[in-house]
Parts: C-alpha cells; sequence; structure tokens
C-alpha cells in the first residue's frame, strides 16, 4: 500500500512539472521506478502506458487554455511516434544488466541537461514571424521520441528545449504542443513495448495508481505553464533527476563504486544541486525587478 501512495504521488508530481516546464514526467517516474527495483525496459513500459490517458488529458487542458499550435503539433507528433515505437522494441531487445545502466546513463545526461538548461540560460524571446518548418521538427521529433522509450524520458527534454531554442514559438504554446505531441509518442511506445515485451510482467496496479495521479495533476499543470517560474522549477526538477540516478549507477554492478567514492559524489552533487537552486533565484528575483522597472518606465513615459 505504501508503495502505491508513493507511486501516485509521483505521477502527481511528474505531471504537474511535465505540464509546466514541458518536460519531466518520464525521467522523474521512470528514476523513481528504477530507485524500486524495476527492471528498465518495465520501467518504461510502464510509464508509456501511465502517461496515455494523463497526456490525452494535459493535452486537451492546454488545448482550452489555447496554449497548442496544430501546425507543430502534426510535423513533430508523427516522426515522434515512429522513433518511440522504434526505441521501445530496440529496449525490448536488451538484457537487463546491459539495459540498467544504459537507461540511468541516458536519464543522468538528460537530467544534467535540464539542471543546466533552466540554471544557466535565459528563455529565448520568441520571433513569431519565422514559422517552425517540418526540415527542422521532423528530426527533432524522430530523435525525441527514440530517447522517449529508450531512456524512460526524453520527448520533453529534446522537443520542448529545440523548440525554446529556436526562438520561434511563444514558450506556452511550445510547452502545449509538446504535450498534445506527447499523446502519440506514448501511444506509440505503448504498441512497441507490447510487441517487445507482451506487456510480461507490467504490474497494471502501478500503471493505474501513476495515471490517476498524472490526471488530478494535468488541469493545474496547463494553468501552472504560464505562472509558475521555469528557471526555478527546472534546477528543483533537474537536481533531483541527477541525484536519483546517480545513486542508481553508483549501485549498478558496472560502476560498483566503494562507500567512500559514493558520499563524497553524493555530497558533490548535492552542493552543486544547492548552487544551482540558488543562482537559478537570484536569477529569477533579477528578472522580475527589471521587468518591473520596465513597467514603471513604461507608465513614467505615458
Amino acid at each position: 500500500m505504501q508503495t502505491l501512495v508513493l507511486l501516485g504521488f509521483v505521477g502527481l508530481l511528474g505531471q504537474l512539472i511535465n505540464g509546466s516546464l514541458g518536460m519531466g514526467y518520464g525521467i522523474s517516474t521512470t528514476s523513481a521506478l528504477l530507485v524500486i527495483g524495476t527492471s528498465p525496459a518495465l520501467a518504461s513500459a510502464t510509464v508509456n502506458l501511465s502517461q496515455v490517458g494523463s497526456q490525452f488529458a494535459s493535452g486537451f487542458a492546454h488545448w482550452r487554455f489555447g496554449n497548442v499550435d496544430w501546425a507543430v503539433v502534426w510535423r513533430i507528433a508523427v516522426p515522434g511516434a515512429a522513433g518511440s515505437f522504434v526505441g521501445a522494441v530496440f529496449l525490448s531487445r536488451l538484457s537487463t544488466e546491459a539495459a540498467g545502466p544504459l537507461m540511468s546513463t541516458i536519464l543522468l545526461a538528460l537530467g544534467t541537461y535540464l539542471l543546466a538548461r533552466f540554471t544557466f540560460r535565459d528563455l529565448p524571446r520568441p520571433d513569431l514571424s519565422r514559422p517552425l518548418r517540418a526540415g527542422f521538427l521532423a528530426p527533432v521529433g524522430l530523435f525525441a521520441g527514440f530517447m522517449n522509450s529508450t531512456g524512460g524520458g526524453g520527448w520533453g527534454p529534446v522537443g520542448t528545449s529545440a523548440l525554446l531554442a529556436s526562438g520561434r514559438l511563444e514558450p506556452r504554446k511550445v510547452v502545449g504542443s509538446i504535450s498534445v505531441g506527447e499523446s502519440a509518442v506514448v501511444v506509440a511506445g505503448s504498441v512497441g513495448f507490447a510487441v517487445g515485451l507482451g506487456f510480461t510482467g507490467i504490474n497494471i496496479t502501478w500503471v493505474a495508481v501513476l495515471l490517476l495521479g498524472g490526471l488530478l495533476a494535468a488541469p493545474i499543470a496547463a494553468w501552472l505553464a504560464s505562472h509558475v517560474p521555469p528557471r526555478m522549477l527546472g534546477s528543483l526538477v533537474g537536481g533531483l533527476i541527477v541525484f536519483t540516478n546517480t545513486r542508481v549507477l553508483l549501485a549498478s554492478d558496472a560502476v560498483d563504486a566503494s562507500p567512500g567514492v559514493t558520499a563524497a559524489v553524493y555530497v558533490g552533487v548535492a552542493l552543486a544541486w544547492a548552487a544551482a537552486v540558488a543562482w537559478s533565484l537570484r536569477a529569477h528575483r533579477i528578472e522580475r525587478r527589471t521587468a518591473a522597472t520596465a513597467a514603471e518606465q513604461v507608465a513614467t513615459a505615458d
């Protein structure tokens, strides 16, 4: 029962993060499943299945809030679904011994990127005069979909970051369009795992509990997308993912670190995480003061 309550909370928190940032559900929930001993392929399959319902709810909520650009959705979701299917079949064919360190390494890299992306880089100002083309969106979707299945997450970190970096779509529509597109990606990934695994060993109760948590969070997350400071949330979530997967890697047979080395790495990661959050808080306060000053100057000029 304790495990089910924890997974329900993980699903709720993961969807709050995902709906607010356009990324984070897969890598946070998969990390949690790996910590409790789930095999990589089953962890990714469980997360994909649980997202089928929650992503439809999230996409619907974003649509209702006007956060979706449908031209972008179709151009990125179709290749994303193809990449997700191939990635799921690929991961299903790997042994647990090979897949475990591979998935944790991918998750660690994604968490590090998430931490650095929202800590040290400003969100670009969109130039809406230049529309996003299929030649850009298709390869991004294909790679992001593949990473989503093999890494237990990746659609958001790759897709959202690429669209934000392009500067051709306003941030709220980046988050909404990626959330809607992920519906197709997780369905395709689930089909891929059905082909590769036959869903043998998947705990349907875990899927249902994660789904329930995600469904409860979806409408709140859509509202939070335009209210929560992305810098702070990105740094907090990125650091948590880095810390969690560092723990998994250090305990794996591939690394088998000594207690002394493990403790030293934990301390280093924790200090870096705390510094990143502090930096993000400082940057957010500066941005808020700058915006307030600019608004006062405009008001005075009028």
